[in-house]
């Protein structure tokens, strides 16, 4: 683990492998440890940059709105600091907003995009209703918060079969404090539309979605990319494709990095 200084608050990364650049984005009550067994594998081939976003894993809170232009600008901080000058990004759910924050701030920077269990849209007034309902709930109760959250992001039919990945996942979401929760909810909540972005096809596109994603309409998802060049992957479970969908999603990922 290594770490730098971005807006005089620490920002953690690994870097292993060498090769065209990769940068793995994790989502809310996440952190770079999920991608373990990834960088693993795409190491092989790869260099391969995990981050852990503001106020998740190690590292550091940055206020009481952590927007995804302040984690591009985190994430674009850490690639200027390793002289990589083109990445191509992978970024789950959350992960996505940023990595499409940072195709926007850094158009020259930017290889290829995957959003996985992702969306370019911006939240409906319903959502961000949600995430103002999220802040009060976490704030009240936030061991019951986080270990509802993460159970309610696989399909009903693998809760049970996975319910030891589940369990790993909240020990991990666990150790996301409180003000990275809350700043998180607050920066998605008013994240900006990027769906214009894809239909410019200025570099490639892999959407992977779940048909079962209990958080992302799978349905209104593809319309994002309608009249696009945007590669689409449909899983038939939920919004955690990484856990849920593991082998088969290693198999895609490989063959886009190409």
């Amino acid at each position: 683990m290594k770490t730098l200084l971005y807006k005089n608050t620490k920002i953690s990364y690994t870097d292993s492998g060498t090769g065209t650049a990769i940068v793995l984005l994790h989502g809310f009550l996440e952190n770079k440890k999920m991608w373990q067994e990834y960088v693993k594998l795409f190491s092989e081939k790869h260099r391969v940059i995990t981050i852990d976003l503001l106020g998740h894993g190690e590292s550091d809170c940055l206020g009481y709105v952590h927007s995804m232009e302040d984690n591009a600008n985190a994430v674009h901080e850490v690639l200027e600091h390793l002289k990589i000058e083109k990445a191509t990004i992978l970024g789950h759910s959350m992960g996505g907003y940023v990595g499409l924050a940072f195709a926007e701030l850094f158009p020259n920077n930017i290889q290829k995009l995957v959003l996985l269990n992702s969306t370019s849209k911006e939240d409906s007034a319903e959502k961000k209703l949600n995430r103002t309902r999220a802040i009060k709930a976490v704030k009240q109760n936030y061991v019951n918060f986080v270990s509802l959250a993460i159970g309610n992001l696989f399909s009903e039919n693998n809760r049970t079969r996975l319910a030891n990945e589940i369990e790993k996942a909240k020990v991990q979401a666990l150790k996301t404090p409180l003000q990275g929760i809350v700043a998180s909810l607050e920066g998605m909540k008013i994240r900006k539309d990027r769906e214009a972005l894809l239909h410019k096809n200025l570099f490639p596109v892999l959407l992977i979605l779940g048909k079962k994603d209990p958080v992302l309409n799978y349905e209104e998802s593809l319309s994002q990319i309608e009249d696009t060049t945007a590669e689409l992957v449909s899983f038939e479970d939920g919004h955690m494709s990484h856990i849920e969908n593991k082998e088969e999603l290693k198999i895609i990922l490989l063959e886009f990095f190409q």
